[in-house]
């Protein structure tokens, strides 16, 4: 895990989660970068959102994780990116089939209805599973990239 290149990004309901995220991925010698929000100080999701996706879209991140309260509004603009296919991740099995059959490489966390604990589950779980690709990337084949 310690090779992966992680970009974040949440508005201030995620923002203490992300902390802990944030302190778990350094631990593990990943490589990560901090766009936004920067304290819990209200703050608009898509401020942060749309930079941490043109990041990961261009490759200069493997992954991204990100947090807002539900996990929903943060998730949908990260949907915007051509590129990016972002998963609601609520429970490590969530995650892993994000991963798994959906390719996911930006996992979206619901802060407000995720304990530190669960949360730190979801984002090693969703680092640490590959995508099984056969039927799973005919299916992801078929979506549209705009």
């Amino acid at each position: 895990m310690n090779s992966l290149k992680i970009a974040l990004a949440s508005d201030h309901a995620g923002f203490e989660k992300k902390q802990v995220i944030i302190n778990y991925l350094k631990e593990q010698g990943v490589t990560i970068e901090d766009f936004g929000a920067f304290s819990p100080e209200s703050s608009d999701y898509p401020d942060y959102a749309h930079p941490m996706a043109e990041a990961v879209e261009e490759g200069k991140f493997d992954y991204g994780i990100t947090l807002c309260g539900s996990g929903n509004g943060i998730n949908m603009t990260a949907n915007k990116h051509q590129k990016i296919r972002s998963a609601i991740c609520w429970k490590p099995e969530i995650a892993a089939l994000a991963r798994l059959h959906n390719d996911a490489n930006v996992c979206a966390v619901p802060a407000r209805f995720v304990t530190e604990d669960e949360a730190i589950m979801i984002v090693k779980t969703f680092l640490s599973t590959e995508f099984e690709g056969g039927r799973h990337l005919r299916r992801i084949n078929k979506m549209p990239l705009s």
